[in-house]
């Protein structure tokens, strides 16, 4: 950049650099910062720091987090913030973190928690006070999106939190966090985007009623979603809410009187429903209560558009038959478990039932053995799965044994249309009497067979952890693709 250098740089008129600034990326406005005084005071002009996307985690972070909130938090508008309370970096949300193989940290035997684990909790705390410190007062606020990636954190079962009282001056910080966010939530005038994603100790059932009238106009979308065992959201806050487009919930909250609510003629027709069924939580929160077929043929009347994705999380398929309704419109389903198995029956379900809806199906299983979901079958559940389904588009597929011969038919089913194809190559398996008829490396062979199938250049995934990641880190991630591609 020819003005950075020199007396010419000095002498611009301040308006004219925070206009040369407007042009530059974040990383090209710091480098041109450093010019000279002048410029570094131009570099934080409200005008060129209207969002702000950031990932953060452990202690030696804080710093960073503390400058940048006292920088742009008063008045940015759009705020995304993912925090992991160890482990982590501050780095754009973009640049996806490499999966933690890590065992989670927690109680040493004893029932006490590790000089570890208090240590990341303690600076998890600290950045959650410092952020809404920040924010508390910014009335321009437009979009506040919000993850805490507590993973390296979660005990056996569900991560409670009431482990965060076990932290010097825990019990203070969580209630100043818990305030602090409540009165963000009064002050805002104009909330587009609010959602709160495993965000530990912030949101209680109380949070929802401090949103401002203004913002409960405004506001479109709401993710309510964390490890509690109560619902966040009471139907009365839900009834205010009358220009929600899309909406992220634990399915077991996603009550009967909630759908009924939604189905209203006077509300604006929701778009998008993300829906997350965690099989660990059921001993607690049992399905009982949930939307009926009645309840999702009133909100479908209503919400024509709707569509409905689901992740279920180590989900018995007795349990997945209960929920997956015939007039539920579902749009994307992902099944991702360790032990639990998915069955034919269940896949089966899927492929006569949301035929016509379903675009994104994705099967994980985190296990040492595949199973084969065609066994004692005439037809392959996958095969007819891309068969029926005509919109499906991305297809992702690992711990359980997938027939090469059934993936060149999945592929010459659904050809170009579909968009991604993500097996891994350990879930591929290979017919022996394949090798008397067919000439060549069979990995060749398939390769090739499925590349013509798609019309363009496939290969199996090789290392699964491409395939597997943190599942409520995707989770979050994709409804908000999923509800801002509406």
């Amino acid at each position: 950049m020819a003005l950075c250098g020199g007396v010419g740089a000095m002498a611009l008129p301040s308006e004219l650099i925070v206009h040369i600034f407007s042009f530059l990326s974040d990383r090209d406005k710091l480098r041109a910062s450093a010019v000279c005084s002048r410029w570094r005071e131009c570099l934080f002009y409200p005008a060129l720091w209207t969002e702000l996307k950031l990932r953060i985690g452990g202690s030696d972070e804080t710093s960073k987090l503390e400058f940048l909130m006292r920088k742009f938090g008063s008045f940015v508008r759009e705020l995304q913030l993912e925090l992991a309370p160890a482990e982590g970096h501050l780095v754009p949300l973009n640049n996806e973190p490499s999966a933690r193989m890590e065992q989670p940290l927690g109680h040493d035997g004893d029932q006490q928690p590790s000089e570890r684990w208090r240590s990341a909790m303690a600076a998890y705390l600290d950045q959650m006070l410092c952020v809404f410190t920040s924010i508390r007062n910014n009335r321009n606020l437009q979009k506040l999106s919000l993850y805490g990636d507590t993973f390296i954190l979660q005990q056996e079962g569900l991560l409670d939190s009431s482990n965060l009282h076990q932290i010097h001056q825990g019990d203070k910080k969580i209630n100043e966090i818990q305030q602090l966010f409540m009165e963000l939530l009064s002050n805002s005038r104009q909330l587009r985007w609010l959602s709160c994603s495993f965000m530990l100790g912030l949101v209680t059932p109380c949070s929802l009623a401090c949103l401002s009238n203004p913002s409960a106009e405004t506001l479109q979308h709401l993710s309510l979603l964390d490890h509690q065992l109560g619902p966040l959201i009471s139907p009365s806050e839900l009834d205010r809410l009358s220009n929600i487009h899309s909406l992220a919930l634990d399915f077991s909250d996603f009550t009967s009187e909630l759908c009924g609510l939604l189905a209203s003629p006077r509300r604006t027709p929701l778009h998008r429903l993300a829906l997350l069924l965690n099989g660990a939580a059921l001993e607690f929160k049992p399905l009982e209560g949930t939307a009926t077929e009645d309840d999702w043929k009133a909100l479908v009347r209503v919400s024509a558009n709707l569509r409905v994705y689901i992740m279920a999380l180590e989900v018995d398929s007795s349990e997945l038959l209960r929920i997956l309704k015939p007039s539920l419109p579902l749009e994307r389903i992902h099944l991702d478990s360790y032990s639990t198995l998915v069955s034919d029956a269940t896949l089966e379900l899927i492929s006569q039932q949301y035929n016509k809806t379903l675009t994104h199906f994705l099967l994980l299983r985190d296990g040492s053995d595949f199973p084969d979901l065609s066994v004692n079958r005439n037809e392959d559940p996958l095969v007819l799965l891309a068969w029926r389904c005509t919109q499906l588009a991305v297809l992702v597929i690992h711990g359980y044994t997938v027939w090469s011969h059934n993936l060149v038919a999945i592929s010459r089913l659904r050809g170009s249309s579909l968009r991604v194809l993500t097996v891994s190559e350990e879930s591929i398996d290979f017919d022996p009497d394949q090798s008397l008829y067919m000439e060549g490396d069979p990995v060749h062979n398939l390769v090739k067979e499925v590349s013509l199938g798609l019309s363009r250049v496939w290969h199996p995934c090789l290392d699964s952890s491409g395939v597997l990641s943190e599942p409520t880190q995707h989770f979050h991630r994709e409804l908000h693709a999923f509800c801002v591609g509406m």
